[in-house]
């Protein structure tokens, strides 16, 4: 019996797959527990439909952050700090201070744990980030670090 899928079923198949399985198994686990469903022409449609819904919401995802990608690539995030003798900071400028400055100053809000810093910044001056915005599309930031 052909079903498609409702729920990942480990060892038999992933949500929304369309495969072929014993009858007894069919109807006696994977349609009662709705682990599955009759893959019946118009449910054949309905999953295709849904799929292209979802690949449409994805294509949607990228072209956003590609487009904030280009939006951050003309700002420069000004962040101001207590410093000492040859431009040293006291303390460090972390991811968490940049995202807080980014929001504030230019309205974009950045979750601190995409934006790439090695290790904290502890020097005065000019520096270029990457951003994580989406698993394929990775943005530049400038952040400059001044005295306060």
């Amino acid at each position: 019996m052909k079903v498609i899928f409702t729920e990942d079923v480990k060892g038999k198949g992933k949500k929304g797959q369309v495969k072929e399985v014993p009858d007894g198994y069919a109807r006696n686990y994977l349609l009662k527990n709705n682990l599955a469903a009759p893959a019946t022409k118009g449910n054949v449609k309905v999953q295709e439909a849904k799929e292209n819904k979802q690949q449409q919401l994805e294509q949607q995802e990228v072209e956003d952050a590609k487009k904030l990608s280009e939006k951050l690539a003309g700002l420069t995030v000004e962040v101001k700090a207590k410093s000492g003798e040859g431009g040293r900071l006291f303390g460090s400028i972390t991811s968490k201070q940049i995202a807080d400055e980014l929001k504030k100053t230019h309205k974009i809000k950045i979750d601190k744990r995409k934006i790439e810093l090695d290790d904290p910044i502890r020097a005065l001056g000019y520096r270029d980030l990457d951003v994580k915005l989406h698993p394929e599309v990775t943005g530049k930031i400038k952040v400059h670090i001044s005295e306060q």
